[in-house]
């Protein structure tokens, strides 16, 4: 008699309500699913072009009750021509180097990550962070995962971009920079050199999370165009997106 191997369901599961961190007098919740097992590259896969974001071993998506702020965008690589203000600071920065090193956390790096928490994000739950805290955002991933440095020609550590890689792109879960004035224009120079990593990788796609058109925070993503977003049709222009609102 032909046996079938039983495969093990995918459970889904929503969040309490907790204050949303981008905008203000509103609640978020999230619907998030654990990534775990040998599969889970290719659910991985299948969620982020659903929309779906990865932190640690699971994946989420913004579940929040009567809003629809937060909206996923990528850009089409093979479409994506560098504009005047992003050529500036690919040139502005063109002595960084950037060197792709596996997804583990070191002391330099979290060094970086504290100034740059308490410089942008100083009243948020990631502002507290400690060591080991950061160590298991970095390290904690069941799927293709590492890390970019970005150095000075001094060989000190500027930037990282913290970057999971699908088969159809690259996707930047977290970055933070050096805000010293000499490395003026760096966020936007880690977001174009990932773009023209995946390019060099042929990969179609750079995922950049969640653009929210009412936060200040999320604003520079509307510079990387022609830019994605998804809606209920699926992936179109961010022009298209607006437009059928």
């Amino acid at each position: 008699m032909e046996q079938t191997a039983l495969t093990r369901p995918q459970f889904f599961f929503t969040t309490a309500p907790l204050p949303c961190p981008y905008l203000p007098d509103r609640l978020e919740r999230k619907i998030v699913t654990e990534l775990n097992g040998p599969k889970s590259e290719h659910l991985h896969e299948l969620l982020a072009k659903g929309g779906f974001r990865r932190s640690h071993s699971i994946a989420y998506a913004p579940a929040c009750a009567g809003c629809k702020a937060c909206v996923p965008v990528r850009v089409h690589v093979e479409d994506f021509k560098m504009r005047r203000s992003l050529a500036r600071a690919w040139k502005r920065n063109s002595n960084i180097t950037a060197h792709v090193v596996s997804a583990r956390a070191t002391t330099e790096q979290f060094e970086l990550f504290n100034r740059y928490q308490k410089s942008r994000h100083a009243n948020s739950d990631m502002a507290n962070m400690g060591f080991y805290e950061y160590c298991a955002m970095v390290e904690d991933s069941p799927i293709h995962t590492y890390l970019v440095e970005f150095r000075s020609p001094a060989s000190k550590l500027v930037a990282v971009c913290l970057t999971d890689q699908t088969q159809d792109g690259l996707s930047a879960v977290y970055s933070f920079f050096s805000e010293e004035p000499e490395y003026a224009g760096l966020g936007n120079f880690v977001v174009l050199w990932l773009i023209e990593h995946a390019r060099a990788l042929s990969l179609p796609y750079a995922y950049l999370g969640y653009w929210i058109a009412e936060s200040p925070k999320m604003a520079y993503k509307t510079r990387f165009k022609p830019l994605q977003a998804l809606g209920p049709n699926g992936w179109v222009s961010l022009e298209n997106w607006e437009r059928s609102l």
